[in-house]
């Protein structure tokens, strides 16, 4: 966005919302592209092939310190996730958004990685890449989306996993969920249309047109933190449940479970997770490192479906998750 078109809007949004909450919102607007303008040049992260792993679960906006305080909670031996150690490893993302860290992780000149790995990914960001370049790539997100909700739920992208485990040899699988990601299942409002995709901040879509997101309502005091933070553990907990399931569901020696990027909620004076910018909370992700083993106790039930979609549908679930 050029100084052109941010003073235009911030007259617009001037007259929609009100000079204090209209200058509020620009100011942030304009911070936050000076965050991605520095983290553009600046601040590359770490790719996911620069180290070792065979199945790599990939959860969606999971920020370091709410997968701490699960794993506190719940994590260890006799626990809901024994999986879960506190004291896990961390990394510098090579993205602070999904398209970002794919275009980053998935590079040319990486042909001979991604023909031996298969992606299976709930994220619909992965219109945008090459699937031939993958010994697999299955994009459930066209077939297992809930419309209801708004959003990707685990137990589908669960179920392709472990069939592409069993079913194929491939070296190396990574598994990418959309939680802890946006729509909340317990907040009913937060399925988002942000609408400029730079920033991250826009309105809700349909008919909560108007009601702006959980991240501007956050920053702007209209729901607080702690709400946010219960949501936001409650779909960590959702996606949890399904990667023990995964675990007891393929074979893998170094398993590695981690983020593409986190949320800010408020450090730096940035909310959600635009791309490009060095936040610690947003690019630094977690690096936890187990096994999984293969029980065959469960037992598959989505079936693969046509990977065809017309370009609004795809829109549309970008949309609810908060991208345009």
């Amino acid at each position: 966005m050029s100084f052109t078109d941010w003073l235009r809007e911030t007259g617009e949004r001037l007259r929609a919302d009100g000079v204090r909450r209209g200058t509020v919102t620009s100011a942030n607007e304009l911070w936050v592209g000076a965050l991605r303008r520095i983290g553009r040049t600046f601040d590359l992260g770490e790719r996911v092939y620069e180290r070792d792993w065979d199945v790599l679960i990939v959860l969606d906006a999971c920020r370091v310190d709410l997968l701490q305080e699960v794993a506190r909670a719940a994590g260890g031996p006799g626990g809901t996730y024994p999986f879960l150690t506190p004291g896990f490893e961390t990394f510098k993302s090579a993205g602070s958004q999904s398209a970002e860290w794919m275009n980053r992780n998935f590079v040319r000149g990486s042909d001979a990685e991604l023909a031996e790995t298969a992606y299976v990914t709930g994220n619909p960001f992965s219109r945008d890449l090459d699937g031939s370049a993958f010994a697999h790539f299955d994009e459930v997100w066209r077939y297992g989306w809930d419309d209801e909700l708004g959003g990707m739920p685990p137990r589908p992208i669960t179920d392709r996993a472990v069939a592409a485990g069993r079913e194929h040899d491939f070296d190396r699988l990574i598994v990418h969920y959309m939680q802890p990601h946006v729509p909340f299942r317990s907040m009913e409002d937060s399925a988002v249309d942000w609408g400029d995709p730079e920033t991250g901040f826009g309105r809700l879509r349909g008919e909560r047109a108007g009601r702006t997101s959980v991240w501007n309502r956050l920053r702007e005091g209209r729901i607080d933190r702690e709400t946010v933070w219960a949501a936001y553990r409650d779909n960590l907990e959702w996606v949890l449940d399904n990667v023990a399931v995964l675990l007891a569901n393929v074979d893998a020696d170094r398993v590695v479970v981690t983020a593409d990027h986190g949320n800010g909620l408020g450090e730096w004076w940035c909310y959600g997770h635009p791309d490009h910018v060095p936040v610690p909370a947003i690019r630094r992700v977690p690096w936890l490192e187990t096994t999984a083993e293969d029980t065959g106790e469960h037992e598959p039930t989505t079936e693969r479906g046509p990977d065809g979609l017309a370009d609004e549908t795809v829109d549309s679930r970008l949309d609810a998750l908060g991208y345009k």
